[in-house]
């Protein structure tokens, strides 16, 4: 079990940052090349951050995107990190007391430039196939390729503008300013240049080839084969042309023709991979009630309710107050999920406004944030909230029964698992259930704690 939770909460505000107005265009390229390899959900979860982001700049929670999105917290955190490997976001978060996040959508890559990257390009690959891969590829480059006999005759910056002087911070001309790219994700891999460099000559590979970009895609081919320098010095050697040029097409042509040769006609995939993250003692859940905890930690406050619905959709007007709870009264979505399970498994699912506006008012003068520390005011506030239970309900709370003349014995409120400590006194054990009862709440708490998994 990841720590996801440690990382995100539905509270958490976030702002969303937008550096210029993205196109139409870019649009088609996120559906068309990017959401193969990332999925519908991040894909959403983009268009969502995109359409937000233009509105306005206004703060909000992540139960907001909870919420627009129709999934749990885990879901958006796992989009999340997705997007930022892929090079569509970067994420930036602020630890001082209150933990808050701006979220920067980065533009997909022109077309050009993607294909090129032997990363994208061949993850793309591996997700749609060969036929759509060209297909694709044809509609977004058929019109921006130039014929071959044509050569460009550009002028550069520094042919043009000259600095005023050396210490005025311009660029020199000996760098390439044709290098800056619009929005490109890292590819985490490091590479040993120094070695790479020992096996090659000056006079087969002049130092001058290895610009930024060509070191770059050379890291790129080196993670996507899984080469080392040696490897790499071949590769190099194979692509190096009669004028002792090196380009990115020339070597990725090589590195395929070189990978054929040594290792397989079929080229490699990509696969996401899980990280498993170091596992400390209390991040692992040690009974029941821990991962119930979790769970209401988690999960929002419309998947508890639909939960203890039995998975059907709950009423609106629950909905309603769920959100009315969260939104306009500030409430963290764990502590309405602690009082949505008590409130409905102590008064025979049923949810009374005021009787949850009453026991949350108390709760927000008492300062509640945690799904623990909602439980555990539940218990020591029982019986306060049973006789404001009590005042409302023209029915009189039913007393256990105790065996005495002829009294019949009367239904007893059902109350949620967790309210039930192990170390509870002797006289609270030995108090009678209707057996029936026990049953029935027994089947509803394992169910929701069956799918807490679904939920979270």
């Amino acid at each position: 079990m990841t720590a996801y939770y440690k990382e995100l909460q539905p509270g958490d505000p976030y702002r969303i940052r937008l550096p210029y107005p993205f196109s139409n265009y870019d649009r088609q390229l996120l559906t068309l090349l990017y959401q193969p390899m990332i999925g519908a959900e991040a894909t959403a979860f983009y268009l969502t951050l995109w359409a937000e982001g233009e509105a306005s700049g206004d703060e909000a929670t992540h139960y907001t995107l909870m919420n627009t999105l129709g999934n749990p917290i885990s879901k958006i955190f796992e989009a999340r990190i997705q997007l930022e490997a892929i090079g569509l976001l970067k994420t930036y978060r602020k630890d001082n007391g209150n933990r808050c996040f701006i979220y920067e959508l980065c533009p997909p890559l022109d077309p050009k430039t993607f294909f090129m990257d032997p990363l994208l390009s061949m993850f793309l690959f591996s997700k749609i196939g060969e036929p759509s891969y060209r297909r694709v590829r044809d509609r977004f480059l058929i019109h921006s390729e130039v014929p071959e006999d044509f050569k460009e005759v550009s002028r550069t910056f520094t042919d043009i503008f000259q600095p005023v002087h050396a210490k005025a911070g311009y660029p020199s001309a000996k760098q390439d300013l044709q290098e800056r790219k619009q929005g490109a994700y890292e590819a985490d891999a490091e590479f040993d240049f120094a070695m790479l460099r020992q096996g090659l000559s000056e006079q087969l590979v002049p130092k001058r080839v290895l610009t930024a970009t060509i070191r770059d895609f050379i890291s790129k081919l080196a993670y996507l084969y899984s080469w080392g320098p040696l490897e790499m010095q071949k590769v190099i050697l194979l692509a190096i042309e009669d004028d002792y040029n090196l380009t990115v097409e020339g070597l990725k042509k090589s590195a395929s023709e070189y990978y054929k040769l040594t290792v397989s006609t079929t080229a490699p995939q990509l696969v996401q991979v899980q990280k498993e993250e170091p596992k400390a003692t209390e991040d692992v859940p040690k009974t029941k009630q821990d991962e119930l905890l979790i769970y209401l930690e988690t999960a929002p406050p419309i998947q508890v309710l639909r939960d203890i619905a039995n998975g059907n959709e709950p009423l609106p007007a629950d909905v309603q107050l769920a959100n009315q709870l969260v939104v306009t009264h500030g409430m963290k979505p764990a502590v309405v999920n602690v009082l949505l399970h008590y409130v409905l498994l102590r008064t025979d699912m049923k949810l009374t406004k005021a009787y949850v506006e009453k026991i949350a008012s108390h709760w927000l003068r008492k300062n509640v944030t945690t799904a623990k520390e909602a439980m555990e005011l539940a218990r020591v506030e029982h019986t306060q909230y049973m006789k404001w239970k009590s005042e409302g309900s023209p029915t009189t709370v039913a007393k256990p029964f105790t065996g005495n003349g002829n009294r019949k014995p009367v239904r007893e409120e059902k109350l949620p698992e967790w309210f039930h400590k192990k170390n509870d006194a002797p006289a609270a054990k030995a108090e009678p259930r209707n057996e029936s009862l026990e049953v029935e709440k027994q089947k509803l708490l394992a169910k929701l704690a069956l799918k807490k998994g679904k939920g979270g």
